[in-house]
């Protein structure tokens, strides 16, 4: 068959679910995986025929789709501060806003991934909190070459998937299993900065979340009651507070709505300089704030 004829095909089958340009990213996502073929390939080869044999992923990646399943899922793998992860339904999926808290941790701890108030000059020390893939740890270790960075999770197959993306991408990173919402967490270590993409999304907001969303990728990393939204920051702030060095920082990722109160929470737990962010849609989307000693 065609190649262009297989291209008609998932639009015939996947326009009304996902529009018409969604379609097309798709299919050419998959052009890429599974030919090696850039999507241009087409306009130089209109005529390009492959075998029954190269046929059968599209159809099978077709028929997932149908159901709504990430394109990420299917593929096995995704792209993160342009590098390359992979993700099951372990993990959730890397967000483009989550780039963005990335990168302000970069731009703005970058330069420090020596501490030169240390006596001994220790390279910066930096803890993900709820790591899932590890997306936001492994860039950050090839962002900062000379930080030292630990990832924390209480999911042991996000643990395993992020250790392999760590192997990877070619960086060190320190993996715990633990969860945070053990008030008796204890790590008896210090660091220089914390960051965190918890569970946010409370249940009343499911309405919102679109299905290939909410229907595959962890619960257990997205949702958190409606009674008790800030439950993880609660205690990130209060770990943050024992494990965090002199003037240490703490980055997070936050639901749009809560931003106010997650900041009153930390202003609260008695963190200074506590800073809200707009990622590109205008949302209230990160935090920042610096422990006071």
């Amino acid at each position: 068959m065609q190649v262009s004829e297989i291209k008609k095909i998932f639009h015939l089958e996947l326009d009304g679910i996902y529009g018409k340009e969604e379609v097309a990213n798709f299919f050419y996502l998959m052009l890429e995986k599974y030919l090696k073929l850039e999507r241009f390939a087409l306009v130089m080869k209109p005529n390009l025929a492959i075998s029954k044999e190269e046929e059968q992923p599209f159809f099978t990646g077709l028929a997932q789709l149908k159901l709504e399943r990430p394109i990420q899922y299917i593929l096995g793998e995704t792209s993160f501060m342009d590098l390359t992860f992979k993700v099951n339904e372990s993990v959730l999926i890397p967000r483009p806003e989550t780039e963005e808290l990335v990168r302000w941790i970069v731009d703005t701890e970058g330069t420090r991934s020596v501490i030169p108030t240390s006596p001994n000059k220790k390279n910066l020390r930096i803890l993900d909190i709820g790591t899932g893939s590890g997306c936001i740890a492994i860039s950050l270790a090839k962002a900062i070459p000379n930080a030292k960075v630990t990832a924390l999770d209480v999911s042991e197959e996000a643990l395993e998937v992020a250790k392999t993306n760590a192997e990877l991408n070619g960086v060190a990173i320190e993996f715990i299993h633990r969860d945070i919402l053990n008030l008796n967490l204890n790590l008896n270590l210090q660091f220089d900065v914390i960051v965190s993409n918890p569970p946010y999304v409370r249940e009343l907001e499911k309405e919102e979340i679109q299905n290939n969303v909410k229907n595959h990728e962890p619960s257990l990393a997205l949702f958190v009651p409606d009674d008790n939204a800030l439950l993880f920051y609660k205690a990130i702030a209060k770990f943050s507070k024992k494990n965090l060095s002199k003037d240490g920082r703490v980055y997070l990722e936050i639901n749009q709505y809560l931003g106010e109160e997650t900041k009153e929470l930390f202003e609260s737990e008695n963190f200074k300089e506590v800073i809200l962010k707009k990622d590109i849609f205008g949302n209230n989307r990160m935090l920042k704030c610096i422990k006071i000693c």
